[in-house]
């Protein structure tokens, strides 16, 4: 009877260990919590995540160790290498950078889904709703819509990225993406566009009068240490995305999405009206 109880732990050991390490670096699952990329996935899909094409990530906490212990070990970030880099036109799963003015997001890990529309050394820019990358108009897909008419030019978003620039949702930029190596001229004019990106690179930023200090030294420039990414909604009228919270590290794209197994509609509360059959086996485009 021991000898048994032994061996099922031990198959139930292996067959955990299993499944961590599958979901953490081949195939993942994940649900789509809101509509900023609708019509190409819906809030209620479920989608098996590609993570084996950019490289699998270790995950950020041990699993079940919360619910039979009451704690979570965290667990460094690290990543294996992969096969391709987020191109344009990709959508990405990523780990949420946070708020615009966060080192780091106010409700801790989170994954985030959109689509990949620029890469570092890009100039994005959107006109009257129109994105243009690298000065020529982006090739939309097929799920990208808008539900409003243009926003002026003269209306300044309080909220857009960077800080202090007079852009709204369909007047944006131009502005060019990060990459690895790139310099930045810093001023006290323009610091406030760069520290919090600055600070999530891991150094410490202060303003002394005229001077700006990084880890403690004056500087008037900063070399960027990653490559980036820009990530927008398909939904462009309702979706919160690198316009208003900044640049994705590229190595924080942990996968890309292949396919809805499951969908419910949020939105209704009969379970049998709620299951949406139209949208399982849907491919991602």
């Amino acid at each position: 009877m021991k000898k048994s109880i032994k061996e099922t732990l031990k198959s139930l050991g292996f067959a955990l260990v299993a499944v961590i390490f599958l979901n953490s670096f081949v195939l993942a699952s994940f649900q789509v919590p809101t509509g900023s990329m609708e019509n190409t996935v819906m809030a209620g899909d479920f989608l098996f995540v590609n993570k084996f094409i950019y490289g699998g990530t270790t995950p950020p906490t041990i699993p079940l160790l919360g619910i039979i212990f009451g704690t979570e070990i965290e667990l460094p970030f690290f990543r294996t290498p992969g096969f391709a880099e987020p191109e344009k036109g990709d959508v990405i799963v990523f780990i949420f950078p946070g708020e615009r003015d966060r080192v780091e997001p106010s409700l801790g890990f989170q994954y985030y889904l959109k689509r990949c529309v620029a890469t570092a050394r890009d100039t994005v820019r959107i006109v009257d709703k129109v994105l243009y990358v690298n000065g020529k108009k982006f090739d939309n897909p097929e799920g990208v819509h808008y539900m409003f008419e243009p926003m002026s030019a003269d209306v300044a978003d309080p909220g857009i990225f960077p800080k202090g620039k007079p852009w709204n949702r369909d007047q944006y930029g131009p502005l060019v993406v990060p990459g690895e190596g790139d310099v930045i001229d810093l001023s006290i004019e323009n610091i406030q566009e760069w520290i919090t990106f600055i600070r999530r690179e891991g150094h410490d930023v202060k303003i002394s009068g005229a001077q700006i200090l990084i880890d403690g030294k004056a500087a008037t420039s900063y070399t960027v240490e990653r490559d980036y990414v820009f990530g927008m909604g398909d939904n462009r009228d309702d979706s919160l995305d690198s316009r208003w919270w900044g640049f994705i590290p590229a190595e924080h794209v942990v996968g890309t999405p292949m396919l809805v197994y499951w969908s419910m509609d949020p939105m209704l509360s009969n379970f049998f009206k709620k299951i949406r059959f139209s949208r399982m086996f849907t491919l991602i485009d």
